[in-house]
């Protein structure tokens, strides 16, 4: 009895150097040496940020969940506790971070708007055809350059109840000249809002300037076809050609604002009483001042959580009035 096996064809391989079956790997070295090329042009920032940005990070989880402190030897685990501390009244830490938080609140209440609206206008201003306009654009986005430090000096000056600029110019016009800026609410809220605007306004009038000139000026010429007038054309055409741009800096303006610190610390001290004391001025006092470093930490991470909802929910509902847009 004889066994046959199956013939089974195989088609000719073409090993050429024209061939077909030479060219992946001919493309595979190519494409590791760039890989290998972008990692190592990667690598500075990498390490910077695994240094500083992820090692702190994953270190501050653990201080969180301990009771660390400089002053001891041996850190205890304690898990949640510290987080559970926050949540519960009448902890030492507790009500005067969540009254930290919600000064937090209506600081990012009272100046995103402002942020957004009054940078949006500038850039459509500066958008039309006007003479000078790269020099406005540099008188807009020149205080932005200028430090925190620097900006609380020049403000502590123009502020001041008793020998301040801005007092003794209104007394000048006939108006009040003793309004107790850096002092008493809601003044304060005044003097902190208005010196944030004026202080970090260019950089979104920048980013909104940017954003206008991708919007495709044919659509302006359509709308103006169909007998739309500038309002429309504001609310029909520029809005929208805006959305993902507002998404963002809205998004970056709430995170800025939450992580205020230097214009309070340094023409309100948070006062009066603790009435502009943020949650940042309030960690970085437990923290450094009082070494509650652990709690601290903890407060970090529950106002960094409360940010990231922030963020989400703002991101979901830019997302949906583009899809309903689109509808």
């Amino acid at each position: 009895m004889t066994n046959t096996a199956p013939l089974v064809a195989t088609a000719p391989q073409r090993n050429g150097a024209g061939g077909r079956g030479s060219r992946p790997s001919a493309r595979r070295p190519a494409s590791g040496r760039k890989t290998l090329t972008a990692y190592l042009f990667l690598a500075p920032f990498l390490l910077l940020f695994l240094t500083f940005v992820v090692g702190p990070a994953i270190f501050g989880i653990w201080m969180s969940l301990t009771n660390w402190s400089p002053f001891r030897e041996v850190q205890t685990f304690v898990g949640l506790q510290n987080y559970i501390n926050l949540f519960t009244p009448g902890t030492v830490t507790a009500s005067d971070f969540w009254k930290s938080m919600s000064v937090t609140g209506i600081f990012i209440v009272a100046s995103v708007p402002f942020l957004v609206v009054v940078p949006l206008l500038v850039a459509i201003l500066l958008n039309q055809r006007i003479r000078a306009t790269t020099a406005f654009r540099t008188i807009f986005f020149a205080p932005y350059v200028l430090g925190v430090a620097v900006i609380g000096v020049i403000w502590g000056y123009i502020l001041d109840t008793q020998s301040g600029i801005l007092n003794h110019l209104m007394g000048l016009i006939g108006l009040p000249s003793n309004v107790p800026w850096t002092v008493d609410v809601p003044w304060v809220w005044v003097s902190l809002v208005g010196v944030t605007v004026w202080w970090t306004m260019g950089l979104n009038t920048i980013i909104f300037l940017a954003g206008l000139k991708g919007i495709n000026a044919d659509l302006y010429e359509a709308a103006s076809l169909d007998g739309a007038g500038t309002v429309n054309k504001f609310w029909n055409v520029t809005i929208p050609g805006l959305r993902p741009v507002m998404t963002f800096i809205t998004t970056t303006t709430i995170l800025a604002s939450a992580n205020m610190f230097g214009q309070s610390y340094l023409l309100t001290k948070g006062g009066p009483g603790t009435e502009t004391r943020t949650a940042i001025m309030y960690i970085a006092d437990q923290g450094l001042s009082q070494n509650n470093m652990a709690p601290a930490a903890a407060m970090s991470y529950v106002l960094f959580a409360a940010l990231a909802v922030i963020s989400v929910i703002n991101f979901r509902l830019q997302r949906e009035r583009v899809e309903k847009g689109l509808k």
